[in-house]
């Protein structure tokens, strides 16, 4: 995949598969092409080569409703409109219960916040959601990704802004919860992604390390570094 006008391809010569209810992580640089790679599945850019497959069908032939309602998509900045808690939940499920957006709210670890704020699901969010914190925002929108109940999710590192007692907690439960859901994160905190069933590690737009988080800190460098810098040499010995 190139931009328009750009000398180099953002993604070069990629060839992945996702299984069905695995948890795959893509990992890399600044400018190594991972949020650009999460954005050719629902059609936010259209592969210049090679096709981008969703249920073993082409997503340039398939209609963006019949896309869209087969992914949840949780973008790097959340996103929230005017109206209440419930309504921005409801956004890609308008049928979804109380009891729906309940669970959805705990597995996203925000229950607690919602239930103590008043007005609990009837609480207003203001355009943007500026009356609500960063790790909020970000919760709310996580939440109203797994409202839909979708067969794949993709994160698009928007675990970045929560401290990290609820990274691990949303981790946790999310395994727990939707174990049959297919996941896509794109991540920089390599804590977030060791768990991951595949992790794919990106480098100027092209796959330089597929693996486990154990596999690919003996076997890709690249990986190894990021590991190393964050978590220091003795938490991977």
């Amino acid at each position: 995949f190139s931009y328009p006008g750009s000398e180099r391809p953002v993604i070069d010569r990629v060839t992945l598969e996702l299984g069905a209810g695995t948890t795959n992580a893509l990992i890399g640089g600044t400018g190594s092409g991972k949020t650009t790679l999460a954005s050719l599945i629902p059609r936010f850019f259209d592969a210049t080569e090679g096709r981008v497959l969703v249920n073993g069908v082409p997503v340039t032939e398939q209609s963006l409703e019949d896309l869209w309602a087969s992914l949840g998509v949780v973008p790097q900045s959340a996103f929230l409109f005017s109206g209440t808690i419930a309504s921005n939940l409801r956004l890609g499920r308008e049928s979804a219960s109380e009891e729906d957006l309940w669970w959805a709210l705990d597995v996203a670890q925000a229950r607690e916040f919602v239930a103590a704020t008043p007005g609990g699901l009837d609480a207003p969010v203001d355009q943007g959601g500026t009356n609500l914190s960063g790790g909020q925002r970000q919760r709310l929108s996580i939440a109203r990704a797994l409202v839909t109940r979708a067969p794949l999710l993709i994160f698009d590192d928007c675990f970045s802004a929560l401290d990290a007692r609820t990274d691990a907690l949303l981790r946790q439960a999310l395994r727990e919860e939707i174990a049959d859901t297919t996941t896509l994160i794109v991540a920089q905190r390599v804590s977030t992604i060791m768990d991951a069933d595949q992790i794919i590690v990106l480098d100027e737009g092209r796959v330089v390390g597929i693996g486990r988080h154990e596999d690919l800190v003996t076997t890709c460098p690249t990986y190894r570094d990021i590991a190393v810098s964050q978590l220091g040499e003795a938490a991977l010995s």
